[in-house]
């Protein structure tokens, strides 16, 4: 089964990029990776602090997928995956595509402001030709009947 990658995080476009990969999944019989990653620098505190703030991360995060996850089983019978990494969000993407040999695309949201598509797309689009699969990005603005209609 062909498994389409997307990354959870704290955009707006990220919302966008969850829906296309949903759709897409349903229309072609596939699976969905959630991936959510935490940055080192999130963590870097006090000993004491950082394990409190890895776990209170890990919840935020976990509420957010079951929030995703629950529309894409009931409106495109789609029952996503959840993997939560620490590190660089582009290295951590990367080692997940690499893992897994069914996942066939990944799905990122392009932010629509004036600073640019947002720094993942910015990173990820310098090596696209050396990525192990295809990259669909998806515009943040786009309307849900736009994507419904191309998906």
């Amino acid at each position: 089964m062909r498994k389409f990658l997307v990354v959870l995080d704290e955009t707006r476009e990220c919302l966008n990029a969850m829906r296309f990969a949903a759709m897409r999944a349903a229309h072609s019989g596939g699976g969905v990776i959630i991936l959510s990653v935490i940055p080192p620098e999130e963590y870097q505190h006090w000993i004491g602090v950082a394990e409190l703030m890895r776990q209170e991360a890990r919840e935020r995060i976990e509420a957010h997928f079951e929030v995703f996850a629950k529309w894409m089983r009931d409106r495109q019978g789609v029952d996503p995956e959840l993997i939560i990494r620490e590190g660089e969000p582009a290295t951590e993407i990367l080692a997940v595509i690499q893992s897994d040999p069914q996942i066939g695309i990944l799905v990122l949201g392009a932010g629509s402001d004036k600073s640019g598509p947002g720094p993942l797309v910015t990173q990820l689009t310098r090596s696209a030709g050396n990525l192990p699969c295809p990259m669909t990005i998806v515009p943040g603005d786009m309307s849900k009947e736009r994507l419904e209609s191309i998906t």
